[in-house]
C-alpha cells in the first residue's frame, strides 16, 4: 500500500480519539479523556515506526546459505 495508508490511519486514529474525547464518562472526565487520548496516540506510532520500517529497511536482508567463498563482503 506505501506511505497512503499510514495517513489513512492517522485519519481513522484521530477520529477515535475524538470520539472518545466527547464519550468519556463524566466522573473523572480528566483521567478517561487523557488515557484514551495518550494510548490512541502512542498506539498509532508504534504501528507507524513497525510499519514504516518494514517498508523502508535500513538494513537488506543478507543470504546466510551461501558457501564462504561466494558470500558478499
Amino acid at each position: 500500500m506505501g506511505v497512503g495508508q499510514v495517513f489513512l490511519v492517522a485519519i481513522v486514529c484521530a477520529a477515535i480519539a475524538a470520539a472518545s474525547w466527547f464519550l468519556a464518562p463524566k466522573k473523572n472526565l480528566t483521567l478517561y479523556r487523557s488515557s484514551a487520548v495518550l494510548t490512541v496516540a502512542c498506539l498509532y506510532l508504534m504501528w507507524m515506526c513497525t510499519y514504516l520500517c518494514q517498508l523502508h529497511p535500513l538494513i537488506s536482508p543478507q543470504r546466510g546459505d551461501l558457501r564462504v567463498e561466494h558470500k558478499e563482503v
